[in-house]
């Protein structure tokens, strides 16, 4: 007996419904997030005393990450270092230091100049790898760059922040390193180690994943933002104009970073999106810790923005494709 392959037709409808899936998906993340957004804006009291959830929660977002993983995503690093290592290079150079001038030419306070250099110094985003996969760019690539900067963000991330953040706030590298250690490294490893021990169970389950880490992001941004909603009153315009050039500077630089290193034009898209899109959660969880509720609104702002921007990116280059 021998098991049937599937037919062309199967194939194609079962691209047909992951690419529905993914379109949804990416629509979806930052309607609900800014729905969370709004609740803790309009209703402050009631998820101002829920700090203490925010890292817990941030350590389920990251523990769904590592569950969906396997040791061959980590082939392209070996394979072809290049595109990886000089995608993840730029994003820990490019990320930062245009925070770091986006704050210096919009004037921004010291909380809230801290809070936007905290997320330049964030691994990448845990959504890219959907946006890069609709905006038909190279999806192991993708998940080979997520991978490898969550993994040097125990060690960059605090370096980062010390360096450029210090300069508005006190920072403290070392106690920071440790949290970030327990709320990515830990959770990551693990989620991978079961997956590794249970790859039947986590596959079955994998659909889900992406779902539960947005419920969890929600919830963290609804909690930031009930904890600074006089902020928002005061300087939320200038917070979006903050996050929008930030985001946007590192598209169009993680794109032209693309161009030097001479990769093919889905993996041009792929750093673009890797090294636009940030992992913001962590960051304004940090901020929130580390700095002020002030400065975790940056956090916040990026989680809603980045998404909503990573949809029209992928939708311009498939359209693009189309054409």
């Amino acid at each position: 007996m021998h098991s049937e392959q599937p037919g062309p037709d199967a194939v194609a409808s079962k691209a047909k419904k992951l690419d529905k899936d993914s379109r949804i998906a990416v629509l979806l993340f930052p309607v609900l997030i800014l729905l969370g957004g709004l609740c803790g804006m309009l209703l402050p009291q009631a998820f101002a005393g829920l700090a203490g959830w925010i890292n817990p929660l941030l350590m389920v977002i990251m523990f769904c990450m590592g569950l969906t993983l396997a040791l061959p995503d980590f082939a392209l690093v070996f394979k072809n270092p290049l595109p990886v290592l000089g995608g993840v290079a730029a994003q820990f150079i490019v990320m930062p230091l245009v925070a770091w001038l986006v704050a210096a030419l919009l004037q921004l306070e010291p909380a809230l100049a801290a809070g936007l250099i905290l997320v330049g110094c964030a691994p990448g985003g845990t959504a890219s790898n959907v946006v890069s996969y609709l905006a038909r760019g190279n999806v192991a690539l993708s998940v080979a760059m997520t991978s490898v900067s969550t993994l040097l963000a125990p060690l960059l991330t605090p370096v980062l922040a010390l360096w450029l953040a210090g300069q508005y706030m006190p920072v403290d590298a070392s106690s920071m390193a440790i949290s970030v250690v327990q709320i990515v490294l830990i959770p990551v490893v693990l989620g991978i180690v079961l997956r590794m021990l249970f790859n039947r169970i986590v596959t079955k389950i994998n659909a889900v994943l992406p779902w539960l880490s947005v419920l969890a992001i929600t919830f963290v941004v609804t909690i930031i933002v009930a904890g600074s909603a006089q902020t928002i009153l005061t300087a939320g315009l200038l917070v979006l104009v903050a996050v929008v050039l930030h985001n946007s500077l590192g598209l169009a630089l993680g794109y032209g970073i693309g161009v030097l290193l001479r990769v093919p034009t889905a993996s041009r898209r792929t750093i673009a999106i890797e090294v636009g899109m940030q992992n913001s959660g962590l960051a304004g969880g940090l901020a929130k810790q580390y700095f002020s509720p002030e400065a975790a609104l940056l956090g916040a702002v990026f989680s809603v923005w980045h998404n909503l921007s990573g949809a029209l990116v992928a939708a311009y280059w498939r359209r693009k494709d189309a054409e």
